[in-house]
């Protein structure tokens, strides 16, 4: 018999999550009046020690190293379960997609906006958009604007050699939100394909965004009902 252990399309309608509120989820809050899911970050470090080089920027946030498997190109890291992120955005009413992955893919999910909550230098926070704090290296100039979707992630092995065992593959590599479809296992995606990954070489803005280390918050924000 196959055991899941969480769902990915749907973990509050399967009934395998807990019925605790979202609010107490270590490091992530839901707020119903101002429909959105703030998740306690901090600006990653974008050369880690093991590495040899800076590699460019392929996702907005995950978990750090050692546990997060992207977290060499990541512009936040944060200590929370993705899966509490998903269960958030249920509770604000959205139903998660399909995410990505590899060539010709495209993700599928209700769009939401992004931010990244930094001081503001003047005792208050300011909210930045993916096209203010990601930039080209080279030519400066900032990163195109794009969507973001609710995905979901994909089910992954817990156990390679127990490949009917499986578990929200998010909560196992700490990916949040990926701008190109380099992995199913996260719970937000851009509209990029990996024609633009071919391209699109991006750096974290230094002139806006904080010193390494520094706390800062993301914000996930369900868009109003048409």
């Amino acid at each position: 018999m196959r055991k899941l252990i969480l769902s990915a399309v749907g973990l509050a309608a399967l009934g395998l999550i807990t019925r605790a509120s979202a609010q107490e989820a270590k490091g992530v809050t839901v707020d119903k009046a101002r429909r959105t899911v703030t998740v306690d970050a901090k600006v990653a470090p974008r050369k880690l020690p093991h590495l040899d080089k800076t590699y460019p920027i392929e996702l907005i946030a995950c978990w750090p190293h050692p546990r997060g498997k992207k977290a060499h190109e990541t512009v936040v890291v944060f200590d929370a379960e993705p899966s509490a992120v998903h269960k958030g955005l249920e509770e604000l009413g959205l139903k998660a997609g399909k995410p990505a992955k590899g060539d010709g893919a495209k993700a599928e999910g209700p769009e939401v906006n992004v931010y990244i909550e930094v001081p503001d230098g003047a005792g208050g926070t300011k909210r930045l958009t993916m096209d203010k704090f990601l930039l080209d290296p080279v030519s400066r100039k900032p990163a195109p604007k794009v969507k973001v979707r609710f995905t979901g992630s994909v089910m992954s092995p817990v156990d390679p050699s127990k490949p009917d065992e499986k578990k929200y593959g998010a909560d196992l590599t700490g990916s949040l939100l990926a701008l190109f479809p380099v992995t199913d296992e996260t719970v937000l995606q851009t509209d990029w394909t990996m024609k633009e990954e071919k391209y699109l070489k991006l750096e974290v803005n230094t002139q806006v965004m904080p010193k390494e280390g520094t706390p800062v918050k993301l914000v996930i924000e369900v868009l109003a009902q048409k």
